[in-house]
């Protein structure tokens, strides 16, 4: 076994050690083992950038190559930051009774929930795949219901429902894709994705035309896509805030990951120009569903839960568009909107804390009350507004300056009008909550804890890095990921 194998399998174990120390243990302990396991498992996935850019390494039912590891580079990220920011979210609850109780259901669900995100770029094969998406749904259905309140019970069944049924028909999508391979290598076929992509033009093409479409209707129940995104808002809205943050930044993200994967099929089967336009449609239908929501919402996190929807949206058509510049831009955009996106979430998470309500129209002053936080969260919407020097600005460029190169220029013109129209919605909503004065009961001023305000921190380094310069090993991986979506290199 060499180091990158035992490096592929470090990354599939290491948050069940976490699970299984967070049964007997006490809540410190938890939160520590939780904390080590993250950074590690970050450490974990950086490693494997050089090796991947080479070519892609397996060992067993595990396969990295550069699409994968963009990936589990984004959850990574988000799951220690979360770790970091769970030990000042939970530190508020510790004289309520039952706490410790609480703690241990939610470091086991958290370690289980990130446990199955990384898992899922990491198998070799769709079927594989499939399973480990299911898993987050058990998982991530459990962690949204963990406050017991009647809305969080009520979002949790609304998600597992709809995302049940999804992902059933991302299994008949599984399926009716290996009926395609077995006529061509089999009914015995090792079923990896190197023997389908292998196979390319000769797997018919009728069945993986309705692979593709299943698939696209069955993952895109996870990913938000319109029209099965109803469950999301109600979902982030009511986990609790370091879930709603892994599940935007992180579960939508491997999810679009699923997606991807068959488009690597039905494009070396079909050629690109019928899986781009199913993508170019549903996202252009997702971003504008979006966009007039992020206009009237007055729910902070139903707020950021929109624009995780637009976000997805902006992938999905960056991906239709099929310029290799349009690629390295949603590859550069994964990354870059966990980053962004779990900023926001643990912004929010504090300012729903120190004022005790969601509601936008009554949270005022934040700029006063919240020294840190407020600064932060500002320029976390400023992120996702696709602001210079931030990730995300360059990576909507790349999409917008790769939809114009390809002669999409109708769709790239409604790409930026509904880009703008959510950064209306978005900018409209935080300019009250932080420079908007209000009344004389505000909270007083102080940031819960400094455990909240680091993840930010680092959160806001790695948007500007990416924005500004980002590594030359991390551009040779978005370069090598280009070219496995069929970009060219």
């Amino acid at each position: 076994m060499n180091l990158v194998s035992v490096v592929l399998v470090l990354l599939t174990t290491l948050p069940l050690l976490s699970v299984l120390a967070a049964l007997p243990a006490r809540v410190r302990i938890s939160e520590t083992v939780t904390l080590c396991t993250a950074l590690a498992g970050l450490g974990l996935a950086i490693v494997l950038v050089p090796a991947v850019v080479r070519e892609p390494v397996r060992f067993g039912i595990l396969r990295a190559d550069a699409l994968s590891v963009v990936f589990l580079l984004g959850t990574t990220f988000l799951y220690a930051a979360t770790a970091v920011y769970s030990i000042g979210y939970l530190n508020a609850e510790r004289e309520h009774p039952g706490f410790a109780r609480y703690a241990r259901r939610f470091h086991i669900g958290l370690n289980l929930f990130a446990w199955s995100m990384m898992c899922a770029p990491l198998m070799d094969g769709l079927a594989l795949l499939w399973i480990a998406v299911e898993i987050t749904t058990v998982v991530s259905a459990l962690l949204v219901a963990l406050d017991d309140t009647d809305n969080a019970a009520e979002a949790a069944w609304k998600y597992v429902l709809l995302a049940s049924a999804g992902l059933g028909i991302g299994l008949l999508a599984t399926i009716v894709m290996y009926y395609a391979g077995s006529t061509v290598l089999g009914s015995s076929y090792d079923v990896a994705f190197a023997p389908l992509l292998t196979a390319g033009s000769t797997l018919p093409h009728t069945a993986v035309q309705l692979a593709f479409v299943l698939a696209v209707v069955g993952f895109g129940t996870k990913v938000g896509l319109f029209p099965v995104h109803t469950w999301l808002p109600d979902a982030h809205s009511e986990a609790p805030t370091p879930v709603s943050a892994m599940l935007s930044g992180s579960l939508l993200a491997v999810s679009f990951y699923a997606v991807l994967r068959y488009y690597q099929v039905a494009s070396g089967t079909l050629g690109p120009g019928f899986p781009r336009t199913v993508l170019l449609v549903f996202g252009v239908l997702t971003l504008l569903l979006a966009a007039l929501y992020l206009l009237e919402q007055r729910d902070l996190k139903r707020l950021l839960a929109y624009s995780s929807v637009e976000h997805m949206g902006i992938l999905t058509i960056g991906i239709g568009l099929g310029a290799p510049l349009a690629f390295a831009g949603v590859l550069l955009h994964v990354i870059a909107h966990a980053a962004a996106k779990g900023n926001a979430f643990f912004g929010a998470g504090v300012l729903v804390r120190k004022y005790g309500t969601k509601d936008t129209g009554t949270i005022r002053s934040c700029l006063d009350t919240l020294p840190w936080t407020a600064p932060l969260l500002l320029f976390a919407i400023l992120a996702l507004s696709a602001m210079p020097p931030f990730g995300l600005f360059r990576s909507e460029f790349q999409i917008v300056a790769g939809g114009l190169a390809g002669a999409h220029d109708t769709v790239t013109v409604v790409l930026v009008v509904l880009v703008t129209l959510a950064f209306l919605g978005l900018s409209v909503a935080t300019t009250r909550m932080l420079f908007v004065r209000g009344g004389a009961d505000l909270p007083v001023r102080g940031e819960p804890s400094a455990w909240m305000v680091a993840p930010m921190v680092a959160g806001l380094l790695v948007l500007i890095v990416l924005g500004v310069h980002p590594p030359a090993d991390f551009s040779d991986l978005l370069a090598r990921g280009v070219a496995e979506l069929g970009g060219g290199t």
